[in-house]
This record gives structure tokens, sequence and C-alpha cells, in this order.
């Protein structure tokens, strides 16, 4: 969360040189990147339709599909495929003459989380597991920047955890970084 914070204040501190984007204008975001979960990885894949409602703002309907693997107590798991729907918003930093423009945006939604398998070898016994997690609303903080048509950004996807009982539980959150581009939006003013 540290590493989130100290994003922030750099892309603000940025702002100095931004441009603003083209209001009234629908454009369209695609995002590949690496999920950071506790104790794992995996890969993010998103596309954004986003409508620019002023020259520096912008909302939009996010679908990320998450495919994580990431240890459950002393046990690896492996978290199938998750997929996220969330409404967002994005504030671009506009003043300046370039084409890099930082934003923080945010957004909540609805998170369908996939199922947990887990398997445990022990002495030559060998155990397995397959348990479905159900689905949480969350939310979603973000800071990153454009550089013309292309995007880099940090979320920190901000979902409940999952109890199962018995002490056991996992936590569904996790940091994304990703890089992506967009077509549409009108062009960059100055």
């Amino acid at each position: 969360m540290k590493k989130l914070i100290y994003v922030c204040i750099v892309m603000a501190s940025l702002a100095q040189w931004a441009h603003a984007q083209e209001q009234n204008k629908f454009r369209v975001g695609l995002d590949f990147g690496y999920a950071m979960p506790d104790g794992g990885g995996g890969i993010i894949l998103a596309i954004e339709p986003k409508y620019n409602i002023a020259d520096n703002m912008n909302i939009g309907l996010r679908f990320e599909s998450a495919a994580m693997a990431k240890n459950v107590g002393a046990t690896e798991a492996d978290l199938t495929a998750s997929v996220s729907y969330s409404g967002t918003f994005d504030y671009y930093f506009n003043s300046g003459s370039s084409s890099f423009a930082p934003f923080i945006g945010g957004g909540v939604g609805y998170s369908s989380l996939g199922s947990l398998s887990s398997s445990v070898e022990s002495e030559g016994f060998q155990a397995s597991a397959e348990l479905e997690v159900d689905g949480k609303f969350g939310g979603l903080v973000r800071a990153g920047f454009e550089a013309g048509k292309f995007r880099v950004a940090a979320t920190y996807n901000l979902i409940g955890k999952t109890d199962f009982g018995g002490g056991a539980e996992v936590k569904n959150s996790y940091i994304g970084i990703s890089l992506g581009f967009y077509i549409g939006g009108g062009k960059w003013k100055k």
C-alpha cells in the first residue's frame, strides 16, 4: 500500500507537464499486466470503454480478468480466472504542452471470484481439494500516466477476504501493474 501512495505522489508532482483529452469523445482501452496477490502472482487482461466527460476527466466500465496462483496458509493453491466489473473514474492533471498525462482514478464494482484448487503431498500421501469462492463487492484505486495512446498504471484492487471457517481465510485483494493502449478519445489538446 505504501508503494501505491508513493506512485500517487510522484504522479501528482509530474502534473505540470500534462495535456488534456477532448471532451465528449469515446475511447476504449486494452491493458495487459501482472497481478501480485498476497503470496503469489498471475496475469491480468482488461478492456475498458470510457467517455470523456471533460477535457481532464472520464468515466468508464472496466472488465478485468485475472488468473493467479497464490499461497493459502501453508499450501500453494491455484485461483482460476476471476472476473471483475467496475464503474471507473479517472482524473488527468492538465497543464503544459506535451502528450504525457499523469492520472489518478478509482472505481467500484463486483468481482466474480474463481474456484480455489489445492493439492498437498506429505509422506507419500497426496490429497487435493476444490472450493467454490463467492463473489464480492469491492473497489479499486489507481495511478499512472499516458504517453500518446499508451498507458502505464498501478492498480490496487480492494476485494474482501473469503472465510472458509475454522480460521481458514483467503485474501482476495491484489496489486496490478499494467501496460496498455487505447483507441479513440480524440486528440490531446495543447
